[in-house]
């Protein structure tokens, strides 16, 4: 296997930032087009490594494991298996798109690029990170550079915003450092290898201290998710985030907790999860339903779709429940298409509100506002934009043949004979996403033109290269979900088979 692959893919775009800063500020095209060109070998990469994945084999691949500080028995530990690889591409993708969009920033050209760089490395390193030490680096990596693309490019309340996101995900990140240096003095030997950490499953004794790390954990992915009632500064965040600063967080960002549930909290601690799954799977109906309620009641576009990512992120959180219930090895099926269905919809959930805050940027840097009250027949005056605007919002909502409805069908599918109520109470969630997808639709689109409106340009050139990628995988992935299950499915029954044999 090619080891350096994973190491050119995590720190090209680190490599990409330092070239921006030595370029003079007022060279805003050359920053621009740097940014641009440092991107696409990531890109690229994350191709390769998306075909050069061995399915059939599974576990992790194109590992490299050097001793990085002997004392402590950290090393640089990356590889990758079918959970971390769609995701790779993903952040690549999203990373590239958004550079594209954001052509037109004008204030702080040279640090909003490099920023967004080094925060490709942020996430791209947790995906990849096989070490927890490493894993923790990385996870605060990402969490600077949002802070300041939020507290610098943001809206009016841009300082609050930027502020509470930092603090919300710092208080997660201080317990799960707690929770790693437990699982470090509970291995023996002592070790901060992800695998080798699931291998002896430390506090296996000692439920209690288990179920200490487990809660720490849970509180640190629980935010970054987000999940009720550890939600309140994402609105905030996106609302007041630029364009592309709410397509990464939505996009990326977010699929950090569920990721991190997969790759720790199940394999790592699964007596505690069989134990407090139920619990989990209420937290994740109350967010499906609360979210699109929520959702359902804001008049500001950016806030709707905001709204809406709780209550998708619900469904993530209903398959990795179902994955984690105690069951036995009688529903290992169930099981592994739950958490099928969580890794679908984390992946089709970053392609559809990715391309619905893209979107609403389009219309805000025309009109400078997200008030739904004042569009109105947009459709006949922006066509090209309005049918773009309606195929997200349709598969935002689950319609079938897109990617949101067959990752909503196999979190339920596999959701439904291990916690049948649950399931049905979160049906709930997909009527009322329909209803305020279709409201938010017929508001914009809809009715008589406000004549202030009436010279509005359509969608450009640009803004159309950067939302095609996702809407022909938002296709694909509805109409041929094998290229993603394939991926997924090997690595997936591999954590289900743990968490069952390891909880009985």
């Amino acid at each position: 296997m090619n080891s350096w692959i994973l190491t050119a893919i995590t720190f090209l775009p680190l490599l990409g930032a330092l070239v921006i800063l030595f370029i003079p500020k007022a060279k805003e095209s050359a920053i621009k087009w740097t940014a641009l060109i440092w991107s696409l070998p990531p890109f690229a990469l994350s191709v390769m490594l998306w075909v050069g994945y061995l399915k059939s084999s599974g576990g992790y691949q194109y590992v490299v494991n050097i001793p990085w500080i002997r004392l402590l028995n950290i090393n640089y530990y990356l590889g990758v298996d079918g959970i971390s690889v769609p995701m790779i591409f993903l952040s690549t993708l999203l990373t590239t798109i958004c550079i594209i969009y954001s052509w037109n920033i004008k204030e702080r050209v040279k640090e909003y690029f490099a920023l967004f760089l080094f925060l490709e490395t942020g996430m791209l390193g947790v995906f990849t990170s096989l070490d927890l030490f490493l894993f923790y680096i990385f996870w605060e990596i990402s969490l600077v550079p949002m802070y300041f693309i939020i507290g610098v490019w943001g809206g009016p309340r841009k300082e609050y915003a930027a502020i509470k996101f930092f603090l919300y995900t710092l208080v997660g990140s201080v317990a799960m450092l707690l929770a790693i240096i437990g699982v470090y003095f509970y291995t023996s030997p002592h070790t901060f290898s992800i695998p080798e950490a699931v291998a002896q499953l430390p506090f296996s004794k000692n439920f209690m201290l288990q179920s200490l790390a487990f809660w720490a954990f849970f509180l640190a992915f629980a935010i970054k998710v987000p999940m009720w009632p550890f939600h309140t500064w994402l609105p905030d965040a996106h609302v007041e985030a630029p364009t592309a600063g709410s397509v990464i967080l939505a996009g990326v960002l977010l699929k950090l907790g569920g990721y991190g549930f997969i790759r720790i909290l199940i394999p790592m601690l699964p007596m505690a999860a069989q134990k407090y799954s139920f619990m989990l799977a209420v937290l994740a109906v109350i967010s499906i339903i609360y979210g699109a309620l929520v959702a359902m009641a804001q008049k500001d576009m950016k806030k709707l779709i905001a709204y809406s990512s709780v209550n998708h992120m619900g469904y993530v959180m209903l398959g990795i429940a179902a994955a984690c219930a105690a069951t036995g090895g009688l529903q290992l099926n169930d099981k592994a298409m739950a958490l099928n269905g969580a890794m679908l919809q984390m992946f089709s959930h970053g392609l559809i509100t990715g391309g619905l805050f893209l979107l609403v940027g389009v219309i805000y840097d025309r009109t400078h506002t997200r008030d739904l009250s004042q569009f109105g027949g947009l459709g006949a005056k922006l066509p090209v934009y309005g049918g773009l605007l309606a195929f997200m919002a349709f598969a935002s909502l689950g319609l079938p043949g897109l990617a949101g409805f067959v990752s909503e069908f196999f979190v339920f599918r596999g959701a439904l004979p291990i916690y049948t109520v649950m399931t049905g109470l979160a049906c709930i969630g997909i009527v009322v996403n329909a209803a305020y997808l279709l409201w938010m639709l017929q508001r914009v689109l809809l009715g008589p033109l406000n004549p202030r409106w009436a010279e509005l340009p359509d969608i450009n050139r640009r803004e159309v290269i950067s939302l095609m990628p996702l809407v022909i995988l938002t296709i694909l992935v509805g109409v041929v979900p094998a290229v993603l299950l394939t991926m997924f499915n090997g690595s997936v029954s591999r954590i289900v088979g743990m968490a069952v044999g390891a909880g009985g």
